[in-house]
């Protein structure tokens, strides 16, 4: 009876998590009507007496409004993507693992996986990255996201503001949203400015209008300050192809820590994101290159280019036609999460 009991209260602060994680996006989603309502209505219909003027606010208003809503819906309903099934332990393995009492023979068997894997980064301590919830190996720049309760590929951090967790499958759209969000929030403070002063001197009658289009402008300041140095961060993790994880905690290879471990150069790091057709980069359609289980490193780019072995040097790979540095199997094993 009080296993029941475990399990219902359990279960049930479960339930309210999921529905109080929706709340901020409840927020951005009401201030967002709050905001059309208040530039289409007050502003355009009411406030502009100009008919071309109205005309030109509107359309450009429009065309920024569909993007900037188009990636925010991306952002949240896009699945984080996570490891597919050749990394996880098979069922046998995964009952002979448990079984095992040795911990010597578990490290073993999670090393003799590895080595029919694509995995080249390892823990802190040079250990194979193994998930103990999701029973996996960690494929490259994978982590663990408790709040969403499984590994996630390429994962970059997990946001509040969209419910969901940003990772390979949808960390394009991420930036998109960003960067439209900064861009909605900048025509509109631009184009209701000049009312704003109107209404400020007094040579716009005092109606309702004036509350909205002097808040308008104060709520897209706000906004877009904070946005701006967030979407000025991504726009440098980019650059140097990282993620936020790896902003804040080296990725470390066989080879030891390296910070620039993925960094190919600026162009191809911008492409390792949006791709290598130009014209699918500011519209909201998957065009990342590779699956997520698997990324071009520095170490290839180094024979090829050697003005970027100058730039950060590190050791060589064995191998330099090999796009990935061989996995060491004498490393032990690490369970992490």
């Amino acid at each position: 009876m009080r296993q029941g009991w475990k399990m219902a209260l359990s279960g049930g602060l479960r339930c309210c998590r999921r529905v109080l994680s929706w709340v901020p996006v409840l927020v951005i989603v009401l201030v967002v009507l709050w905001s059309y309502y208040a530039y289409v209505f007050e502003l355009c219909l009411v406030t502009v007496l100009s008919p071309a003027e109205k005309v030109i606010y509107l359309i450009f208003y429009h065309a920024i409004f569909v993007f900037f809503t188009w990636t925010y819906w991306k952002s949240i309903f896009t699945l984080p993507q996570q490891p597919n099934q050749k990394f996880h332990l098979s069922y046998s393995d995964k009952e002979r693992y448990e079984n095992e009492e040795r911990p010597e023979v578990q490290k073993q068997m999670l090393i003799d996986m590895a080595k029919k894997l694509p995995v080249y980064t390892r823990t802190g301590s040079g250990a194979v990255r193994f998930c103990d919830r999701c029973h996996l190996i960690k494929p490259d720049r994978c982590h663990h996201c408790s709040v969403c309760a499984m590994c996630v590929l390429k994962m970059d951090h997990h946001c509040p503001w969209v419910n969901n967790c940003i990772g390979f499958s949808n960390y394009k759209f991420f930036l998109q949203f960003l960067a439209y969000s900064v861009l909605y929030c900048l025509y509109i403070a631009t184009t209701v400015f000049n009312y704003f002063i109107k209404y400020w001197r007094g040579e716009l009658p005092s109606v309702r209008s004036k509350f909205h289009v002097l808040f308008l402008l104060f709520v897209a300041c706000m906004f877009f300050v904070s946005l701006v140095i967030l979407f000025g961060y991504h726009c440098w993790l980019v650059s140097r192809n990282k993620t936020t994880l790896e902003a804040f905690c080296t990725p470390v290879f066989t080879s030891g820590p390296e910070k620039n471990g993925f960094n190919l150069g600026f162009i191809k790091n911008i492409q390792q994101v949006f791709g290598d057709n130009k014209k699918f980069w500011l519209i909201p359609i998957g065009s990342s290159p590779g699956d997520g289980h698997s990324f071009p490193m520095r170490s290839m780019n180094e024979s090829q280019n050697p003005l970027l072995a100058n730039e950060e040097p590190w050791e060589d790979n064995e191998d330099e036609n090999r796009d990935y540095p061989e996995a060491s199997s004498s490393l032990t094993v690490e369970t992490e999460t």
